[in-house]
């Protein structure tokens, strides 16, 4: 029974790094290649190959991946590696069917609005990178580099990545002696990595209640049967009053806190409540730790 759960949560898994890819995808070949705009990453590379010698995107961003998958092979995981080789091919066999494509039927006028476009590109490839990672997957690029930089220089995985992408947007002066372009790769990373990381986290966002009543036990109750949560009681002392009392911690998803706090409100309107955001909470009832 446990195989069977494990094999459906991977196809789960895999159909969303395929849907994330596709989204990336789109994005990069429909908005950003049109306008010729470097960013960060192997992507980043790639189109500035495209650019200058018309090599096809998919093409290029499958051998440079491969290339340094061979380089960094003894840094990287035996899992890290899988991962990466699964999620490249498909970016590489999407990215190159989809380009052809947009170029015979082209979505956008190139220069009409390269600035929304960049936008729409970076949201674009933001949220299904963060589609790909929040599934566990791996799309390979810069990270491999940044692996082996880890490994033998002890350099910090935000600082290498920083250092990484903004040599790549910064060599596209090289071919297009522009510094708007550059500020338009800027905009683009800058997009994708906010939208990524609401990707991620958005559907994470958690609350934590801290109450304390004297109806504890109706409030509890409420909360166990109507919102579905779980209610952790711990016995604590009013240090001013002398008083016992009795704490309730609940945790709940951003959505839940106006219902929680309107049961409160019903049966205690003299309740003391504290609220406060957590990054995530893993285990029963909220996600799975990966």
């Amino acid at each position: 029974m446990k195989y069977i759960i494990s094999v459906r949560e991977q196809s789960k898994d895999l159909f969303f790094i395929f849907l994330g890819i596709l989204i990336y995808s789109i994005g990069y070949t429909a908005f950003v290649l049109p306008e010729e705009v470097v960013m960060g990453g192997v992507a980043g590379i790639s189109a500035l190959l495209f650019y200058a010698f018309k090599i096809p995107a998919g093409i290029s961003i499958w051998v440079l991946n491969v290339v340094m998958l061979i380089i960094a092979f003894k840094a990287l995981t035996k899992q890290f590696t899988i991962r990466t080789i699964i999620g490249v091919t498909m970016m590489s066999v999407i990215i190159g069917a989809l380009q052809p494509v947009f170029e015979v039927f082209q979505i956008i006028t190139p220069g009409e609005d390269k600035f929304m476009h960049v936008l729409i590109g970076g949201t674009l490839a933001g949220a299904g990178l963060g589609l790909v990672f929040s599934h566990n997957g791996s799309t390979g690029g810069t990270d491999i580099i940044i692996a082996l930089l880890n490994k033998h220089f002890r350099m910090s995985f935000g600082r290498a990545m920083q250092f990484i992408d903004i040599t790549i947007i910064c060599s596209s002066y090289i071919l297009f002696h522009s510094t708007e372009t550059i500020v338009y790769g800027i905009a683009f990373t800058l997009t994708a990595s906010f939208v990524c990381d609401y990707v991620i986290n958005g559907t994470r966002q958690t609350v934590q209640f801290i109450i304390i009543s004297k109806k504890y036990e109706d409030i509890a109750n409420v909360i166990n049967t109507k919102v579905h949560r779980g209610v952790t009681v711990i016995p604590g002392k009013g240090w001013y009053s002398k008083s016992e009392v009795d704490i309730l911690i609940v945790l709940a998803r951003k959505y839940e806190s106006q219902e929680v706090f309107r049961y409160i409100k019903a049966i205690d309107p003299e309740a003391l409540v504290s609220q406060s955001f957590c990054q995530g909470v893993f285990g029963e009832g909220f996600d799975k730790m990966k």
